[in-house]
């Protein structure tokens, strides 16, 4: 049995995406708190751990998005959602090399700013990986996209294709979050 969105619509929706929420920003705190442990003390083993238990706390947050059913569990609209995201992956290499020159800019280490150009690189390596997942299991697209609006998330890079007028005021981008009103149309 699927837990996919069984506290959708309940008194316990907004719990679980609280949930969902902390979860992921406790995932990227053990994430820090490991550097921390390993840059400024030398305790490896230490780091090892707290990467363990970021790696708990990101799979928690997945399990309460689920619940909640944050994510679209149809074929069509789960399909639309990665081929956004490899967009917004690609998109984010770039990104992420402006900050890089920004931080340099700002005078940081060369190994601080050489660490961000990795991260460009992965979020590159991210969009050829979902890339290569829609090539070989998405069925293709066959609707015609032609004269429909398509809005970009001014953050992530996402793109909602259709019109974003019929969303409902809450709506959010599905990869960062934010809210409706950050997308631009295109």
């Amino acid at each position: 049995m699927s837990i996919y969105g069984k506290t959708k619509g309940t008194e316990l929706e907004k719990q679980i995406a609280q949930l969902a929420t902390g979860e992921a920003v406790g995932g990227a705190m053990y994430y820090a708190l490991a550097k921390i442990a390993k840059e400024k003390f030398g305790l490896d083993d230490v780091a090892k751990e707290f990467i363990e238990l970021g790696n708990q706390e990101t799979n928690h947050g997945a399990f309460y998005a689920m619940l909640n059913g944050r994510y679209p569990y149809g074929e069509k609209e789960f399909w639309q959602l990665v081929r956004g995201l490899s967009k917004a992956e690609y998109k984010g290499e770039g990104n992420i090399n402006q900050l890089a020159d920004k931080l340099a800019k700002l005078g940081l280490d060369e190994e601080v700013v050489a660490q961000v150009k990795e991260f460009a690189l992965q979020e590159k390596h991210h969009g050829e990986v979902t890339k290569s997942i829609i090539d070989k299991y998405a069925p293709k697209e066959n609707e015609d996209n032609t004269n429909k609006p398509v809005y970009e998330c001014s953050v992530c890079g996402f793109e909602c294709t259709g019109d974003l007028e019929n969303e409902s005021d809450d709506y959010k981008c599905p990869i960062c979050g934010c809210a409706k009103g950050v997308f631009k149309l295109k």
